[in-house]
């Protein structure tokens, strides 16, 4: 099945000693794509010993499912420490440059969900008109994105690249996260996923 995709997340397990390798790995792994991409950012959580890498394509593609075999194997090929791969069309849904965005992000938090049956338009509204665009604005949050993922669930991905964790502790994230329509949709998310990673590129 095509899907419109503007990245290509590769994610695994790694041990700690091997995470000093993944940048020359994602080197590698564009160098040898038939498709031109670029490594967006790298993001390593040693809490879950799982690293996320985000490569954005040189321009949206419509991509069939037969191209994710090759890129499991590709990825197999420059970094075999790696274990558990999958490999995910990314769709990029909604994109804005935060309060911090001339700052370098040491964090990526991201937020994976599924919706509830018939929930999908109501949370698109309350991500895209309210969420995202509040955590944007509250100092400390570099950029905030979401993203469908085709391949590998939960379906929602929204990411935010961060000065410092304690950005999500701070007065203006809570205020944003506590709304009164965050109370109504909220609980219409299933398969909840949340996980601070290191950002390394």
């Amino acid at each position: 099945m095509l899907h419109t995709t503007d990245f290509i997340l590769v994610q695994f397990s790694l041990d700690d000693a091997s995470v000093p390798d993944l940048a020359p790995a994602a080197a590698a792994f564009c160098a040898e794509s038939h498709m031109p991409m670029t490594l967006q950012r790298l993001a390593w959580s040693a809490e879950v010993r799982t690293a996320y890498l985000y490569f954005q394509l040189a321009e949206r593609t419509q991509l069939d499912d037969s191209v994710l075999p090759s890129l499991l194997a590709a990825w197999g090929r420059v970094c075999p420490a790696a274990r558990d791969i999958r490999i995910s069309r990314l769709e990029k849904v909604f994109d804005i440059e935060g309060h911090s965005g001339a700052e370098t992000p040491a964090f990526h938090y991201v937020v994976e969900m599924d919706p509830d049956t018939g929930w999908m338009p109501e949370l698109e509204r309350w991500y895209d008109t309210e969420h995202m665009p509040g955590l944007a604005a509250v100092p400390g949050c570099i950029r905030a994105m979401r993203m469908y993922n085709h391949d590998h669930g939960p379906f929602s991905l929204a990411c935010y690249d961060l000065v410092t964790t304690q950005t999500l502790g701070s007065s203006p994230w809570l205020a944003v996260r506590w709304t009164s329509w965050s109370d109504i949709v909220r609980p219409h998310f299933t398969n909840t996923k949340r996980t601070m990673f290191e950002a390394t590129v």
